[in-house]
């Protein structure tokens, strides 16, 4: 594909402006600089959470993106070590409408900006943060580029021709970046307000996780939940995951694209399902499910990302309100006959869970763990649990 000539980059810079968010289309909205200086490329999103920007921030899922926070207090809780789901964070960039406001918690260790800065986030604060979402759910998550120059002009041109230049997530496999590099045991319990964490010494079961992309606070409900729980890689095999001898398998949320994921994932998946496994998915794990079950996915426009979306239980008639982040969704009219589809989208109405009818099988596209966001939907992980118990 031939690229498009450079836009005309000679425009005026507004007094005070040293970054600016520049989209492959030439469009440029500036801003001030926050977090690192440096240029970053991504696929330019929008959350919609009210709370838990650090857990947002180091989602793996997000690996790829530079998320837009619609909630204007940005900052108001500072940053710590606990309220992180990856050491390392994956997203490219924020961006957000005022400037990082002052911590007030008690919880808070380091101001937000200084936290940006110690993982090489760079991000923008001062755009129209309104003006970008509308965008992006009238056209589409665009490809931009994040450009921070303390003190000089950022270079309108290069951000553009890097975010013109950038293929997209389509047909990426970012699993591989954000998976653990070794197997590795997890006891740890969710946080409670006087205790910290605590830790799972008197399991039930032996669950084998796959991490695609893990948030740490979806394996401490695994643990929460009673169980021993076993991490492996992304690209470990049927093989891999079995010689564990798990009592269930659970497949990670994660970053990219399902289908670029799946050409390795998909057969691990199959042959766990052939042995007989119970198996609970979510997010990409749902997906690369459903793919491993014989159903395809597609990219969606906007994607989902927030803390508050409405899905609908079909099997009880319960609406629960779910954190979710994916841009990849389940095409419904390729699910193949004994799957179900148990949970769905008020929004637009999606395929948000399946199961399936003559095996220990199922999955949901949302973040069952509330890490940020509701807990609506721990019950899942009760089900889990239910389901191991069953088949033993």
């Amino acid at each position: 594909m031939t690229r498009p000539p450079a836009p005309n980059f000679d425009i005026p810079r507004p007094p005070h402006a040293d970054a600016a968010l520049v989209l492959a289309d030439g469009t440029v909205l500036w801003g001030k600089g926050i977090g690192a200086a440096g240029m970053s490329v991504g696929e330019v999103v929008f959350n919609t959470a009210m709370s838990g920007y650090q857990e947002t921030l180091t989602d793996p899922s997000y690996a790829g993106q530079i998320i837009t926070f619609t909630f204007p207090h940005i900052g108001n809780v500072g940053a710590n070590n606990e309220d992180i789901e990856t050491v390392t964070p994956a997203a490219r960039g924020l961006i957000i409408k005022a400037d990082i406001t002052e911590p007030s918690n008690w919880r808070s260790a380091q101001h937000l900006d200084a936290w940006l800065k110690s993982h090489s986030i760079t991000g923008l604060a001062g755009i129209d943060t309104r003006a970008l979402t509308r965008r992006i759910r009238s056209k589409g998550a665009p490809n931009g580029v994040v450009v921070y120059a303390p003190g000089g002009a950022p270079d309108l041109k290069a951000a553009w021709e890097m975010a013109a230049g950038w293929p997209g997530l389509e047909g990426m496999d970012l699993a591989r970046d954000v998976t653990c590099r070794q197997t590795y045991g997890w006891d740890e319990t969710e946080w409670a307000l006087t205790t910290g964490y605590g830790r799972q010494d008197n399991p039930r079961f032996h669950v084998v996780a796959v991490d695609f992309g893990a948030k740490r606070n979806i394996l401490r409900c695994l643990a929460s939940a009673g169980c021993k729980v076993t991490v492996v890689p992304a690209d470990s095999s049927a093989e891999d995951v079995l010689k564990h001898q798990p009592d269930g398998v659970f497949l990670s949320n994660g970053p990219g694209d399902p289908a670029a994921t799946g050409a390795y994932a998909v057969p691990m998946i199959q042959g766990v399902i052939k042995a007989g496994k119970p198996v609970f998915g979510i997010c990409l794990g749902h997906q690369m499910l459903s793919l491993a079950l014989g159903a395809k996915t597609f990219k969606m426009d906007t994607g989902h990302r927030g803390a508050n979306h409405p899905v609908k239980d079909l099997e009880t008639g319960k609406v629960e309100i779910t954190s979710q982040n994916h841009g990849f969704v389940v095409d419904e009219r390729t699910l193949p006959a004994g799957i179900t589809v148990t949970h769905r989208s008020l929004f637009d109405q999606s395929v948000e869970g399946i199961k399936a009818k003559d095996k220990p099988v199922f999955s949901v596209q949302y973040h069952p763990e509330a890490s940020p966001g509701p807990m609506d939907s721990h019950y899942l992980f009760d089900r889990f649990v239910a389901m191991i118990e069953a088949s033993k």
